[in-house]
């Protein structure tokens, strides 16, 4: 007999910080987002049998999206939280950039200045010929 997914993790509820734009009247705020962390376990749970446990052994930490829509602080109406991911591994959230660290390279690249543009290529004789020339 096969097991429930929630049989081999445990769920742990998380309130992260979102910055999102209300597409009606555009004003941006902060909004609390529910997320939900599922955590593997340590040992598959008893009663799994062989398929089960090839099943625990890909299993990875991920972390799920509850709330799929924010409401409006200024207008008051619902939009859409528009985020292509509800669901993202764990591991994956790990190697993102922080976003102090964001902040900080853009003001370091806007500081540089900018390269020349390179010329542009000549064109070819074909291309160069008067349309007198045309028949």
């Amino acid at each position: 007999m096969a097991l429930d997914e929630r049989a081999f993790f445990t769920d742990k509820p998380e309130t992260k910080q979102g910055r999102y734009t209300c597409p009606k009247c555009r004003r941006s705020g902060d909004y609390s987002i529910r997320w939900v962390r599922r955590i593997k376990k340590d040992r598959p749970p008893q009663g799994a049998d062989e398929m089960d446990r090839k099943k625990f052994a890909k299993l990875r930490d991920y972390i799920l999206r509850l709330d799929d829509e924010v409401v409006c602080k200024a207008c008051g109406r619902k939009f859409e939280i528009p985020s292509q991911q509800s669901m993202m591994f764990v591991d994956q959230l790990d190697g993102l950039p922080k976003d102090e660290d964001l902040e900080k390279e853009i003001e370091a690249a806007s500081e540089e200045p900018a390269k020349p543009a390179e010329p542009k290529p000549a064109l070819g004789a074909r291309f160069r010929q008067s349309s007198s020339n045309w028949k």
